[in-house]
């Protein structure tokens, strides 16, 4: 086994599971703090930026001064501010569901479109079925929304949350680019604090970014800005540096299935029948991609 691909897929792995754990807490933030969505995802990005920043400062790293570097940072608050303005705001227009699917679930579809455009060929038939099975599974796990009596609002959210699913491609494929006299840490806390910025100077005019100040709610907020904001992202820029874009995505569903057992063991949520053989078959798609991601020493 590579050392370093292992390594890699752990961190992508991890990062799956911490992002799994702010579908919870921002749920949690909506009905303590009465936080709108993109209000949170507002906080989430400014905040975990700024801790990245102060960690960066902290240990003797300078600003990045380089025209390069700052249009990599330019380009990653631009789209993390449009993926969590996007979600966010097909969340409003349809549902979780119907947003996650859409959102989460076409990412790995777009990354394979692009580079079977970029390398001008189909991309492996084992590539396409682990995604086909994947997104199988997440719409079982899922599900659909049971209220469909507005069908242009179900449309406009499925055309955000789309939008949000081929930033956050985009993201990732971005994250691949080796980068030039700049490291990760410093493009990913500058980006995000800045894609941060754009969001709350977006919602603030409009649905406002005040809160009733409590532990509990700033401590949601600090786990947010923390855990799958701050370490998350670390450990996913971490494992795109050995893993192909198409896998880090698939394993990146590790997100909805976390948040799935969550729901269940903390907020009471049940699971159908449909929901326990997409989770297996989500399961089963990230094994895949893992094993695949993994190859074998001395063959």
């Amino acid at each position: 086994m590579s050392t370093r691909s292992a390594t890699a897929v752990a961190a992508l792995i991890g990062a799956g599971v911490l992002w799994g754990t702010g579908g919870v807490t921002g749920r949690a933030l909506n009905d303590r703090a009465h936080l709108s969505g993109i209000a949170v995802g507002a906080y989430r990005l400014g905040l975990g930026g700024l801790l990245l920043v102060v960690v960066l400062l902290a240990t003797g790293a300078r600003p990045p001064v380089a025209r390069a570097a700052w249009q990599r940072i330019g380009g990653v608050a631009g789209l993390a501010a449009i993926y969590q303005g996007a979600f966010f705001s097909a969340v409003a227009l349809s549902s979780v569901s119907l947003a996650t699917l859409v959102a989460i679930g076409s990412s790995p579809v777009w990354v394979l479109l692009y580079e079977a455009c970029a390398q001008r060929r189909w991309p492996p038939r084992k590539a396409g079925i682990v995604v086909l099975v994947a997104l199988t599974g997440l719409a079982l796990l899922v599900g659909l929304p049971a209220d469909r009596s507005n069908p242009g609002r179900l449309l406009a959210g499925a055309g955000l949350a789309a939008l949000s699913g081929a930033t956050f491609a985009a993201f990732t494929l971005l994250g691949r680019r080796p980068l030039v006299d700049v490291d990760q840490r410093t493009v990913t806390g500058y980006g995000f604090l800045l894609g941060g910025i754009v969001l709350a100077v977006v919602t603030a005019p409009t649905r406002g970014l005040g809160f009733p100040l409590s532990l509990d709610t700033v401590g949601l907020l600090v786990f947010l800005a923390v855990v799958p904001t701050a370490i998350a992202y670390g450990l996913f820029f971490r494992g795109l540096r050995s893993v192909t874009a198409s896998n880090a995505t698939v394993i990146a569903l590790l997100e909805p299935l976390t948040g799935t057992l969550l729901a269940i063991a903390l907020l009471g949520d049940r699971l159908s029948p449909a929901g326990v053989v997409g989770g297996v078959l989500l399961g089963l798609s990230i094994v895949a991609s893992i094993r695949t991601s993994i190859p074998p020493v001395g063959l």
